[in-house]
Protein backbone atom coordinates (compact mmCIF):
# COMPACT_ATOMS: atom_id res chain seq x y z
CA UNK A 1 0.00 0.00 0.00
CA UNK A 2 3.14 2.39 0.65
CA UNK A 3 4.02 2.31 -2.86
CA UNK A 4 0.60 2.41 -4.30
CA UNK A 5 0.90 5.64 -2.08
CA UNK A 6 4.02 7.18 -2.99
CA UNK A 7 3.23 6.53 -6.67
CA UNK A 8 -0.34 8.46 -6.40
CA UNK A 9 1.39 11.17 -4.71
CA UNK A 10 4.80 11.06 -7.14
CA UNK A 11 2.00 11.18 -10.25
CA UNK A 12 0.03 14.55 -8.53
CA UNK A 13 3.55 16.41 -8.34
CA UNK A 14 5.06 15.58 -11.59
CA UNK A 15 4.31 18.04 -13.83
CA UNK A 16 2.36 17.08 -16.98
CA UNK A 17 3.47 18.32 -20.72
CA UNK A 18 2.76 16.93 -24.35
CA UNK A 19 6.40 17.28 -25.50
CA UNK A 20 9.98 18.20 -23.50
CA UNK A 21 10.62 22.04 -24.26
CA UNK A 22 13.72 22.28 -26.53
CA UNK A 23 16.12 25.48 -27.13
CA UNK A 24 16.08 25.46 -30.70
CA UNK A 25 17.51 29.03 -31.24
CA UNK A 26 14.20 30.22 -33.00
CA UNK A 27 11.51 32.10 -31.97
CA UNK A 28 8.45 33.15 -33.76
CA UNK A 29 7.02 36.39 -32.65
CA UNK A 30 3.29 37.37 -33.30
CA UNK A 31 3.14 41.60 -33.12
CA UNK A 32 -0.31 43.27 -33.43
CA UNK A 33 -0.70 46.98 -33.10
CA UNK A 34 -4.21 48.38 -32.40
CA UNK A 35 -7.13 47.42 -34.28
CA UNK A 36 -7.18 49.13 -37.69
CA UNK A 37 -3.39 50.59 -37.63
CA UNK A 38 -2.12 51.60 -41.35
CA UNK A 39 0.06 49.13 -43.22
CA UNK A 40 2.85 51.44 -42.95
CA UNK A 41 2.81 52.34 -39.39
CA UNK A 42 3.09 48.24 -38.73
CA UNK A 43 6.18 48.10 -40.86
CA UNK A 44 7.90 50.94 -38.55
CA UNK A 45 6.96 49.15 -35.37
CA UNK A 46 8.15 45.86 -36.54
CA UNK A 47 11.31 47.80 -37.86
CA UNK A 48 12.08 48.73 -34.19
CA UNK A 49 10.89 45.67 -32.34
CA UNK A 50 13.61 43.94 -34.98
CA UNK A 51 16.16 46.67 -33.40
CA UNK A 52 14.60 45.59 -29.81
CA UNK A 53 15.27 42.19 -30.05
CA UNK A 54 18.62 42.14 -31.42
CA UNK A 55 19.84 44.73 -28.47
CA UNK A 56 17.84 42.61 -25.84
CA UNK A 57 20.35 39.26 -27.55
CA UNK A 58 23.22 41.68 -27.60
CA UNK A 59 23.64 41.73 -31.52
CA UNK A 60 23.50 37.54 -31.51
CA UNK A 61 20.57 37.80 -33.92
CA UNK A 62 21.47 35.33 -37.24
CA UNK A 63 18.84 36.24 -39.01
CA UNK A 64 15.19 37.31 -39.47
CA UNK A 65 11.69 37.20 -41.43
CA UNK A 66 8.56 39.50 -41.18
CA UNK A 67 5.39 39.58 -42.96
CA UNK A 68 3.03 42.74 -42.49
CA UNK A 69 -0.15 42.52 -43.04
CA UNK A 70 -2.60 40.87 -45.37
CA UNK A 71 -2.71 39.77 -49.12
CA UNK A 72 -3.13 42.93 -51.14
CA UNK A 73 -6.51 42.80 -53.05
CA UNK A 74 -4.67 43.07 -57.07
CA UNK A 75 -3.32 39.55 -56.14
CA UNK A 76 -5.40 36.62 -56.69
CA UNK A 77 -4.89 34.89 -53.46
CA UNK A 78 -7.02 34.11 -50.65
CA UNK A 79 -6.22 35.11 -46.79
CA UNK A 80 -7.20 31.99 -45.78
CA UNK A 81 -3.54 30.64 -46.44
CA UNK A 82 -2.17 33.64 -44.15
CA UNK A 83 -2.23 33.95 -40.71
CA UNK A 84 -2.47 37.62 -40.10
CA UNK A 85 -5.66 39.02 -40.17
CA UNK A 86 -5.36 42.70 -40.92
CA UNK A 87 -3.07 46.04 -41.41
CA UNK A 88 -2.30 45.75 -37.87
CA UNK A 89 -0.94 42.37 -37.74
CA UNK A 90 2.85 40.84 -37.83
CA UNK A 91 4.21 37.70 -38.08
CA UNK A 92 8.47 37.93 -37.36
CA UNK A 93 10.98 34.69 -37.25
CA UNK A 94 14.16 35.25 -35.61
CA UNK A 95 16.82 32.52 -35.72
CA UNK A 96 19.94 33.36 -33.59
CA UNK A 97 23.64 32.35 -33.62
CA UNK A 98 24.42 28.92 -32.73
CA UNK A 99 27.16 29.88 -30.74
CA UNK A 100 24.92 31.89 -28.26
CA UNK A 101 23.37 29.86 -25.82
CA UNK A 102 20.44 31.05 -24.06
CA UNK A 103 17.59 29.90 -22.63
CA UNK A 104 14.79 30.70 -24.67
CA UNK A 105 11.93 30.95 -21.88
CA UNK A 106 14.27 33.80 -20.19
CA UNK A 107 14.83 35.09 -23.41
CA UNK A 108 11.70 35.74 -24.02
CA UNK A 109 10.21 37.28 -20.55
CA UNK A 110 13.44 39.85 -21.26
CA UNK A 111 11.70 40.97 -24.78
CA UNK A 112 8.75 41.32 -23.11
CA UNK A 113 9.65 43.39 -20.53
CA UNK A 114 11.82 45.34 -23.02
CA UNK A 115 8.68 45.89 -25.14
CA UNK A 116 6.22 46.80 -22.23
CA UNK A 117 8.67 49.38 -21.63
CA UNK A 118 10.00 50.91 -24.96
CA UNK A 119 6.51 50.22 -27.11
CA UNK A 120 3.76 50.00 -24.98
CA UNK A 121 1.26 50.48 -27.75
CA UNK A 122 2.23 46.63 -29.25
CA UNK A 123 0.78 43.33 -28.23
CA UNK A 124 3.11 40.19 -28.69
CA UNK A 125 3.25 36.67 -27.95
CA UNK A 126 5.29 34.03 -29.04
CA UNK A 127 4.29 30.90 -31.01
CA UNK A 128 5.80 27.83 -31.96
CA UNK A 129 8.62 27.61 -34.02
CA UNK A 130 10.21 24.45 -34.44
CA UNK A 131 8.37 21.97 -36.42
CA UNK A 132 7.12 19.41 -34.17
CA UNK A 133 5.62 21.95 -31.68
CA UNK A 134 3.34 23.55 -34.65
CA UNK A 135 2.53 20.03 -35.61
CA UNK A 136 1.61 18.95 -32.26
CA UNK A 137 -0.40 22.34 -31.49
CA UNK A 138 -2.80 21.16 -34.20
CA UNK A 139 -2.47 24.73 -35.71
CA UNK A 140 -3.12 26.43 -32.42
CA UNK A 141 -0.78 29.75 -31.96
CA UNK A 142 -0.11 29.03 -28.58
CA UNK A 143 -0.62 25.84 -25.95
CA UNK A 144 -3.43 27.40 -24.22
CA UNK A 145 -6.49 28.66 -26.24
CA UNK A 146 -10.02 28.69 -25.04
CA UNK A 147 -12.72 29.08 -27.47
CA UNK A 148 -15.82 31.19 -26.63
CA UNK A 149 -18.92 30.50 -29.17
CA UNK A 150 -22.32 31.60 -29.35
CA UNK A 151 -24.86 33.51 -31.96
CA UNK A 152 -24.75 36.96 -30.06
CA UNK A 153 -21.15 38.39 -30.98
CA UNK A 154 -21.27 41.28 -28.45
CA UNK A 155 -22.43 38.27 -25.52
CA UNK A 156 -19.50 36.26 -26.96
CA UNK A 157 -16.84 39.64 -26.66
CA UNK A 158 -17.86 40.45 -22.83
CA UNK A 159 -17.46 36.70 -21.84
CA UNK A 160 -14.19 36.53 -23.76
CA UNK A 161 -13.19 39.74 -22.23
CA UNK A 162 -13.72 38.64 -18.56
CA UNK A 163 -11.95 35.44 -19.36
CA UNK A 164 -8.93 37.50 -20.30
CA UNK A 165 -9.16 39.63 -17.22
CA UNK A 166 -9.40 35.87 -15.05
CA UNK A 167 -6.78 34.35 -17.23
CA UNK A 168 -4.19 37.57 -16.54
CA UNK A 169 -4.40 37.04 -13.08
CA UNK A 170 -3.07 33.49 -13.07
CA UNK A 171 0.40 34.62 -12.38
CA UNK A 172 2.67 31.91 -14.92
CA UNK A 173 0.41 32.68 -17.81
CA UNK A 174 2.03 34.90 -20.31
CA UNK A 175 0.51 36.80 -23.85
CA UNK A 176 -3.10 36.60 -22.81
CA UNK A 177 -5.17 38.01 -25.47
CA UNK A 178 -7.98 37.21 -27.71
CA UNK A 179 -6.88 36.57 -31.34
CA UNK A 180 -9.40 37.66 -33.38
CA UNK A 181 -9.42 41.61 -34.20
CA UNK A 182 -12.79 42.66 -33.05
CA UNK A 183 -12.67 47.05 -32.79
CA UNK A 184 -11.77 47.26 -36.06
CA UNK A 185 -12.68 50.91 -37.58
CA UNK A 186 -15.49 51.40 -39.55
CA UNK A 187 -17.41 53.97 -41.33
CA UNK A 188 -21.10 53.32 -41.41
CA UNK A 189 -22.72 55.58 -44.54
CA UNK A 190 -26.39 55.79 -44.49
CA UNK A 191 -27.83 56.75 -47.88
CA UNK A 192 -30.76 59.00 -48.27
CA UNK A 193 -33.39 57.16 -51.01
CA UNK A 194 -35.44 60.23 -51.24
CA UNK A 195 -32.60 62.19 -52.47
CA UNK A 196 -31.11 59.65 -54.69
CA UNK A 197 -34.32 59.25 -56.44
CA UNK A 198 -34.70 63.01 -56.89
CA UNK A 199 -31.39 63.17 -58.22
CA UNK A 200 -32.23 60.43 -60.74
CA UNK A 201 -29.62 57.98 -58.78
CA UNK A 202 -30.23 54.73 -57.77
CA UNK A 203 -29.06 52.75 -55.22
CA UNK A 204 -26.95 50.39 -56.84
CA UNK A 205 -24.90 52.86 -58.86
CA UNK A 206 -24.41 54.68 -55.88
CA UNK A 207 -22.43 51.82 -54.46
CA UNK A 208 -20.57 50.98 -56.92
CA UNK A 209 -19.30 54.41 -57.07
CA UNK A 210 -18.70 53.64 -53.20
CA UNK A 211 -16.54 50.68 -53.77
CA UNK A 212 -14.37 51.78 -56.44
CA UNK A 213 -13.32 54.47 -54.89
CA UNK A 214 -12.68 53.26 -51.32
CA UNK A 215 -11.41 49.38 -52.95
CA UNK A 216 -10.78 48.98 -56.30
CA UNK A 217 -12.97 48.50 -59.42
CA UNK A 218 -12.53 45.08 -59.96
CA UNK A 219 -14.93 44.35 -57.15
CA UNK A 220 -17.79 46.23 -59.60
CA UNK A 221 -16.64 45.70 -63.26
CA UNK A 222 -14.73 42.62 -64.61
CA UNK A 223 -11.75 44.32 -67.16
CA UNK A 224 -9.50 42.03 -68.72
CA UNK A 225 -6.93 43.07 -71.76
CA UNK A 226 -5.52 40.31 -74.12
CA UNK A 227 -1.97 40.64 -75.07
CA UNK A 228 -2.41 39.26 -78.39
CA UNK A 229 1.82 39.03 -78.64
CA UNK A 230 2.23 36.43 -76.17
CA UNK A 231 -1.51 35.49 -75.82
CA UNK A 232 -2.03 36.31 -72.36
CA UNK A 233 -4.88 38.06 -70.24
CA UNK A 234 -4.39 40.46 -67.92
CA UNK A 235 -6.72 42.16 -65.22
CA UNK A 236 -7.12 45.58 -65.54
CA UNK A 237 -8.43 47.75 -62.50
CA UNK A 238 -9.05 51.40 -61.22
CA UNK A 239 -7.50 51.82 -57.31
CA UNK A 240 -7.09 54.98 -55.58
CA UNK A 241 -4.44 54.27 -53.41
CA UNK A 242 -4.91 53.86 -49.64
CA UNK A 243 -3.32 56.41 -48.64
CA UNK A 244 -4.66 58.87 -50.91
CA UNK A 245 -7.77 58.87 -48.79
CA UNK A 246 -7.06 60.02 -45.94
CA UNK A 247 -10.43 61.74 -44.40
CA UNK A 248 -13.76 61.74 -44.80
CA UNK A 249 -14.03 65.26 -46.44
CA UNK A 250 -12.20 63.26 -48.95
CA UNK A 251 -14.94 60.25 -48.85
CA UNK A 252 -17.81 62.94 -49.15
CA UNK A 253 -16.21 63.89 -52.57
CA UNK A 254 -16.37 60.90 -54.22
CA UNK A 255 -18.94 61.86 -57.75
CA UNK A 256 -21.90 59.38 -58.25
CA UNK A 257 -21.72 60.36 -61.84
CA UNK A 258 -18.94 59.39 -64.02
CA UNK A 259 -17.95 62.55 -66.03
CA UNK A 260 -19.48 65.03 -63.59
CA UNK A 261 -18.56 66.77 -60.37
CA UNK A 262 -22.22 66.83 -58.81
CA UNK A 263 -23.42 65.14 -57.34
CA UNK A 264 -21.49 63.64 -54.55
CA UNK A 265 -21.77 60.84 -51.95
CA UNK A 266 -21.82 63.94 -49.63
CA UNK A 267 -25.30 65.46 -50.90
CA UNK A 268 -27.17 62.08 -50.63
CA UNK A 269 -25.21 60.20 -47.58
CA UNK A 270 -24.61 61.10 -43.87
CA UNK A 271 -21.66 59.57 -42.23
CA UNK A 272 -20.58 57.99 -38.73
CA UNK A 273 -17.40 55.94 -37.23
CA UNK A 274 -17.86 53.03 -35.99
CA UNK A 275 -16.77 49.40 -34.61
CA UNK A 276 -17.25 46.38 -35.68
CA UNK A 277 -15.09 42.74 -35.88
CA UNK A 278 -12.50 42.77 -38.31
CA UNK A 279 -12.63 38.87 -38.53
CA UNK A 280 -15.57 36.40 -38.24
CA UNK A 281 -14.21 32.60 -37.05
CA UNK A 282 -17.05 29.85 -37.47
CA UNK A 283 -17.78 26.52 -36.07
CA UNK A 284 -21.29 25.08 -37.91
CA UNK A 285 -23.26 27.75 -37.42
CA UNK A 286 -21.83 29.18 -34.42
CA UNK A 287 -19.41 32.27 -34.54
CA UNK A 288 -16.77 31.63 -31.81
CA UNK A 289 -13.38 34.20 -30.50
CA UNK A 290 -10.39 32.75 -29.18
CA UNK A 291 -8.47 33.44 -25.78
CA UNK A 292 -4.84 32.31 -26.19
CA UNK A 293 -1.72 32.30 -23.78
CA UNK A 294 1.55 30.83 -23.20
CA UNK A 295 2.68 29.50 -20.53
CA UNK A 296 6.14 30.74 -18.30
CA UNK A 297 8.33 27.86 -16.19
CA UNK A 298 5.43 25.72 -15.60
CA UNK A 299 4.06 22.70 -17.43
CA UNK A 300 1.32 22.71 -19.19
CA UNK A 301 -1.26 20.39 -17.11
CA UNK A 302 -0.85 22.72 -14.47
CA UNK A 303 -1.97 25.39 -16.79
CA UNK A 304 -4.36 23.69 -17.93
CA UNK A 305 -5.96 23.13 -14.45
CA UNK A 306 -5.61 26.71 -13.96
CA UNK A 307 -7.23 28.09 -16.92
CA UNK A 308 -9.97 25.55 -16.29
CA UNK A 309 -10.87 26.98 -12.80
CA UNK A 310 -10.71 30.58 -14.57
CA UNK A 311 -13.43 29.38 -16.71
CA UNK A 312 -15.81 27.96 -13.89
CA UNK A 313 -15.01 31.13 -11.82
CA UNK A 314 -16.90 32.65 -14.25
CA UNK A 315 -20.34 30.75 -13.48
CA UNK A 316 -22.34 29.16 -15.20
CA UNK A 317 -22.02 30.96 -19.31
CA UNK A 318 -25.59 32.63 -20.43
CA UNK A 319 -27.83 30.25 -22.61
CA UNK A 320 -26.43 29.34 -26.65
CA UNK A 321 -22.60 30.47 -24.96
CA UNK A 322 -20.19 27.45 -24.95
CA UNK A 323 -16.41 27.73 -23.49
CA UNK A 324 -14.43 25.15 -24.35
CA UNK A 325 -10.31 24.61 -23.58
CA UNK A 326 -8.81 23.98 -26.91
CA UNK A 327 -5.06 23.69 -28.37
CA UNK A 328 -2.47 21.73 -26.85
CA UNK A 329 -4.09 21.43 -24.07
CA UNK A 330 -7.22 19.02 -25.08
CA UNK A 331 -4.38 17.40 -26.94
CA UNK A 332 -2.53 16.89 -24.01
CA UNK A 333 -5.38 15.18 -21.90
CA UNK A 334 -6.04 13.17 -24.73
CA UNK A 335 -3.10 11.97 -25.20
CA UNK A 336 -2.38 10.94 -21.29
CA UNK A 337 -5.26 9.11 -20.83
CA UNK A 338 -4.41 7.17 -23.82
CA UNK A 339 -1.18 6.60 -22.44
CA UNK A 340 -3.05 5.80 -19.41
CA UNK A 341 -4.92 3.21 -20.99
CA UNK A 342 -2.46 1.51 -23.44
CA UNK A 343 -0.14 1.31 -20.26
CA UNK A 344 -2.67 -0.39 -18.02
CA UNK A 345 -4.10 -3.44 -20.78
CA UNK A 346 -0.26 -4.31 -21.58
CA UNK A 347 -0.37 -4.90 -18.10
CA UNK A 348 -3.24 -7.02 -18.40
CA UNK A 349 -1.97 -8.34 -21.56
CA UNK A 350 1.31 -9.21 -20.21
CA UNK A 351 -0.70 -10.77 -16.87
CA UNK A 352 -2.57 -13.02 -19.28
CA UNK A 353 0.12 -14.30 -21.26
CA UNK A 354 2.23 -15.11 -17.90
CA UNK A 355 -1.20 -16.92 -16.41
CA UNK A 356 -1.55 -19.35 -19.95
CA UNK A 357 2.36 -19.48 -19.43
CA UNK A 358 2.58 -20.68 -15.26
CA UNK A 359 -0.76 -22.32 -15.50
CA UNK A 360 -1.15 -19.78 -12.59
CA UNK A 361 -2.31 -16.71 -11.89
CA UNK A 362 -0.25 -16.35 -8.85
CA UNK A 363 2.93 -16.82 -10.40
CA UNK A 364 1.98 -13.97 -12.77
CA UNK A 365 1.10 -11.79 -10.08
CA UNK A 366 4.14 -12.48 -8.37
CA UNK A 367 6.30 -11.20 -11.39
CA UNK A 368 4.01 -8.39 -12.18
CA UNK A 369 4.88 -7.01 -8.39
CA UNK A 370 7.45 -5.02 -9.38
CA UNK A 371 5.21 -3.06 -11.73
CA UNK A 372 4.15 -0.23 -9.31
CA UNK A 373 7.77 -0.07 -7.95
CA UNK A 374 8.76 0.89 -11.56
CA UNK A 375 6.62 3.21 -12.24
CA UNK A 376 7.30 4.61 -8.26
CA UNK A 377 11.10 4.93 -9.41
CA UNK A 378 10.63 6.61 -12.77
CA UNK A 379 8.25 9.53 -11.29
CA UNK A 380 10.48 9.66 -8.45
CA UNK A 381 13.36 10.41 -11.09
CA UNK A 382 11.65 12.95 -13.46
CA UNK A 383 10.50 14.69 -9.89
CA UNK A 384 13.85 14.86 -8.71
CA UNK A 385 15.10 16.06 -11.98
CA UNK A 386 12.70 18.98 -12.71
CA UNK A 387 11.23 16.58 -15.50
CA UNK A 388 7.76 16.10 -16.94
CA UNK A 389 5.66 13.00 -17.48
CA UNK A 390 5.10 13.56 -21.37
CA UNK A 391 5.10 11.43 -24.45
CA UNK A 392 9.25 10.79 -23.99
CA UNK A 393 8.79 10.26 -20.30
CA UNK A 394 6.00 7.45 -20.75
CA UNK A 395 8.55 5.87 -23.26
CA UNK A 396 10.70 5.28 -20.70
CA UNK A 397 8.56 4.13 -18.25
CA UNK A 398 6.65 1.44 -20.74
CA UNK A 399 10.45 0.14 -21.56
CA UNK A 400 11.65 -0.32 -17.97
CA UNK A 401 8.59 -1.82 -17.45
CA UNK A 402 9.54 -4.67 -20.19
CA UNK A 403 13.00 -5.04 -18.90
CA UNK A 404 11.73 -5.56 -15.10
CA UNK A 405 9.00 -8.13 -16.07
CA UNK A 406 12.02 -9.97 -18.09
CA UNK A 407 14.37 -9.92 -14.68
CA UNK A 408 11.35 -10.83 -12.72
CA UNK A 409 10.26 -13.60 -15.20
CA UNK A 410 14.14 -15.40 -14.57
CA UNK A 411 13.33 -14.99 -10.46
CA UNK A 412 9.73 -16.79 -10.40
CA UNK A 413 10.92 -19.46 -12.72
CA UNK A 414 14.08 -20.72 -11.61
CA UNK A 415 12.23 -20.44 -8.10
CA UNK A 416 8.99 -22.47 -9.16
CA UNK A 417 11.64 -25.26 -10.00
CA UNK A 418 13.77 -24.98 -6.64
CA UNK A 419 10.10 -25.18 -5.00
CA UNK A 420 9.84 -29.05 -6.53
CA UNK A 421 13.56 -29.94 -4.40
CA UNK A 422 13.21 -27.82 -1.55
CA UNK A 423 9.69 -28.25 -0.50
CA UNK A 424 10.02 -25.09 0.75
CA UNK A 425 8.43 -21.86 -1.09
CA UNK A 426 10.66 -19.10 0.79
CA UNK A 427 13.81 -21.26 0.45
CA UNK A 428 13.77 -21.62 -3.01
CA UNK A 429 12.46 -18.10 -3.60
CA UNK A 430 15.81 -16.53 -1.25
CA UNK A 431 17.79 -18.99 -3.18
CA UNK A 432 16.56 -18.26 -6.86
CA UNK A 433 17.56 -14.21 -6.09
CA UNK A 434 20.63 -15.39 -4.79
CA UNK A 435 21.57 -17.28 -8.04
CA UNK A 436 19.86 -14.46 -10.58
CA UNK A 437 21.44 -11.75 -8.15
CA UNK A 438 24.29 -10.96 -11.19
CA UNK A 439 22.37 -11.14 -14.72
CA UNK A 440 19.97 -8.95 -13.14
CA UNK A 441 22.62 -6.60 -12.23
CA UNK A 442 24.71 -7.24 -15.22
CA UNK A 443 20.91 -6.00 -17.11
CA UNK A 444 20.23 -3.08 -15.35
CA UNK A 445 23.81 -1.64 -14.86
CA UNK A 446 24.29 -2.36 -18.28
CA UNK A 447 21.26 -0.33 -19.63
CA UNK A 448 21.24 2.43 -17.08
CA UNK A 449 24.56 3.23 -18.17
CA UNK A 450 23.50 3.18 -21.54
CA UNK A 451 20.64 5.79 -21.01
CA UNK A 452 23.21 8.57 -18.81
CA UNK A 453 24.15 9.85 -21.85
CA UNK A 454 20.56 10.44 -22.88
CA UNK A 455 19.35 11.81 -19.39
CA UNK A 456 21.73 14.08 -19.07
CA UNK A 457 20.48 15.95 -22.54
CA UNK A 458 23.77 15.78 -24.68
CA UNK A 459 23.78 16.59 -27.94
CA UNK A 460 21.86 18.61 -30.50
CA UNK A 461 18.62 18.43 -29.11
CA UNK A 462 18.85 16.58 -26.20
CA UNK A 463 16.50 18.01 -23.85
CA UNK A 464 13.91 16.42 -26.14
CA UNK A 465 14.99 13.09 -25.11
CA UNK A 466 16.41 13.13 -21.81
CA UNK A 467 12.80 12.93 -19.88
CA UNK A 468 13.42 8.95 -21.57
CA UNK A 469 16.36 8.52 -20.44
CA UNK A 470 15.51 10.27 -16.73
CA UNK A 471 12.57 7.87 -16.60
CA UNK A 472 14.33 4.51 -17.59
CA UNK A 473 17.36 5.09 -15.05
CA UNK A 474 14.97 5.68 -12.08
CA UNK A 475 12.54 2.46 -13.35
CA UNK A 476 15.52 0.02 -13.66
CA UNK A 477 16.97 1.32 -10.77
CA UNK A 478 13.15 0.78 -8.58
CA UNK A 479 13.21 -2.70 -10.77
CA UNK A 480 16.47 -3.77 -9.55
CA UNK A 481 15.20 -3.73 -5.86
CA UNK A 482 12.26 -4.71 -6.49
CA UNK A 483 12.99 -7.77 -8.76
CA UNK A 484 16.16 -9.03 -5.60
CA UNK A 485 13.80 -7.86 -2.63
CA UNK A 486 9.56 -7.82 -3.24
CA UNK A 487 9.57 -10.50 -5.89
CA UNK A 488 11.16 -13.29 -3.71
CA UNK A 489 8.89 -12.44 -0.63
CA UNK A 490 5.41 -11.98 -3.32
CA UNK A 491 6.37 -15.42 -4.45
CA UNK A 492 6.64 -17.06 -1.13
CA UNK A 493 3.35 -15.36 -0.14
CA UNK A 494 1.40 -16.83 -2.81
CA UNK A 495 3.20 -19.99 -2.87
CA UNK A 496 2.84 -20.90 0.96
CA UNK A 497 -0.51 -23.04 0.52
CA UNK A 498 0.43 -24.34 -2.84
CA UNK A 499 0.45 -27.79 -3.35
CA UNK A 500 2.91 -29.79 -4.58
CA UNK A 501 1.47 -31.46 -8.05
CA UNK A 502 2.24 -30.55 -11.34
CA UNK A 503 -0.41 -28.92 -13.55
CA UNK A 504 -2.42 -30.51 -16.95
CA UNK A 505 -4.28 -29.80 -18.44
CA UNK A 506 -5.21 -33.21 -19.91
CA UNK A 507 -7.85 -35.25 -17.70
CA UNK A 508 -7.01 -37.52 -14.80
CA UNK A 509 -8.58 -40.67 -16.47
CA UNK A 510 -5.58 -40.26 -19.05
Amino acid sequence: MGVFLLTGICFVLTGKDLLPQVNTGQMVIRMKMPDGTRLERTEEKVSQLLALVDDVTDGNVSMTSAYVGVVPTNYATTNLYVSTSGSNDAVIKVALDHQYKVNMEMLKERIRGAARENMPEITLSFEPADLTGKLMSQGATTPIEVQVAGRNMQQIEGYARELVAGMEAVPFLRDVRILQPLKAPVINIQLDRQKLAAMGLDMRETARSITASTSSSRYTEKNQWLDESNAYTYQVQVQIPEYAMRDLTQLREVPLVAGQTRPVLGDVASFSVDTLPGEYTRLGPRRYVTVSANVHQKDLGTATRAVENAVASLGEPPRGLVAEVKGMSSLLTETLDSLEFGLGVAIVVIFLLLAANYQSFKLSFAVLSTVPAVILGSLAMLLATGSTLNLQSYMGIIMSTGISVANAILIVTNAEKLRWDYRDPLKAAVDSAATRFRPVLMTSFAMIAGMVPMAMGMGEAGEQVAPLGRAVIGGLIASTLAALYIVPQVYAWVQEKTPFRQPSLMPEAA
